[in-house]
């Protein structure tokens, strides 16, 4: 089957051969930065260029899809979607072009699918964190693998929102990260209770920031996801990328070897997030996981197809 995760940065293709619910094995997975969240925190909707980028990129997915024989799939649609007041219509747009089962998820529907996702090959019973940083929404899911989580929320912090509101130079001065970090930092604390972040012990970081630091970390050129796959990150080094890469114009950062061109623009503003979540869930260190809401949509709903 196949899923599609259509976020406020990237769209991203995983075809997987199931069996009895399971992922037997991904047959292909990809990822395109399409910035569809661009804007719509100021102005409400989704713009013309992004729906635009995100169909040209729908087009070679679908081509992907037809040539694996994948004849049906779902598209998991997450906080630009939902924010935005054309949401809707996009949603349906998506399932009328290119057969894809559209669905917009909330915020809770959006953690859960990450959780089962990030811990569905693990059998310990370590409270874990799974944190999502994505373009709109940062998700942050509590709970044992194997289990249903038991708690989730979706903090309105994500690297397109906040650079959007608090970097405006290049490189970014000092008071625009600290705003940054400060913001990110009243967010989630407001969206997970103290109780809940002390009783992690646990922490698996997926998407595109935490899979880009084990690239940077480990300078990989180029990427290779069973490389990034199960990286441990340490807040030590995840301080040190934040450094480099914030004493870095624009430019310089699309150089940096372990990290897609596409994502330097908001890469700063994702390992901020990433810093702040670790600090107040009092981890020194962060699993990294290629195993994320694709791989929950296609557990999730395999029964479907």
């Amino acid at each position: 089957m196949a899923v599609v995760d259509i976020g406020t940065n990237s769209t991203r293709l995983l075809i997987a051969s199931m069996d009895g619910g399971r992922v037997v094995d991904e047959l292909e997975r990809c990822s395109v930065v399409t910035r569809l969240g661009r804007g719509v925190d100021a102005g409400g909707r989704l713009s013309e260029e992004g729906i635009q980028r995100v169909f040209d990129t729908l087009d070679d997915y679908r081509a992907r899809m037809d040539r694996a024989g994948v004849s049906g799939g779902v598209a998991v649609l997450t906080s630009a979607v939902r924010d935005a007041a054309n949401g809707s219509e996009f949603a349906d747009a998506v399932g009328e072009r290119y057969g894809l089962e559209p669905k917009v998820l909330s915020g809770d529907e959006e953690a859960q699918l990450t959780f089962l996702g990030a811990t569905s090959e693990r059998s310990d019973d370590e409270p874990t964190v799974v944190i999502d940083i994505g373009g709109g929404s940062t998700e942050c899911v509590i709970g044992t693998p194997g289990h249903e989580p038991d708690f989730h929320v979706s903090n309105q912090a994500g690297v397109v929102r906040q650079t959007e509101r608090h970097i405006a130079h290049d490189p970014p001065e000092r008071s625009e990260l600290d705003a940054l970090a400060a913001d990110v930092r009243s967010i989630i604390l407001e969206g997970v209770p103290e109780q809940w972040r002390r009783v992690v012990q646990h922490g698996i970081a997926v998407a595109g920031t935490a899979t880009s630091m084990a690239g940077i970390a480990q300078a990989l050129d180029p990427y290779d996801p069973e490389k990034a796959h199960g990286y441990v990150l340490t807040r030590g080094e995840a301080s040190a990328i934040l450094d480099r890469l914030a004493a870095m114009t624009l430019a310089e950062r699309r150089e940096v070897k372990g990290l897609h061109p596409d994502r330097a623009p908001t890469i700063v503003a994702g390992v901020v997030i990433l810093l702040e979540a670790l600090e107040l869930f009092g981890l020194d260190e962060v699993e990294v996981s290629e195993h994320d809401i694709l791989r929950g949509g296609a557990i999730s709903f395999a029964s479907h197809f």
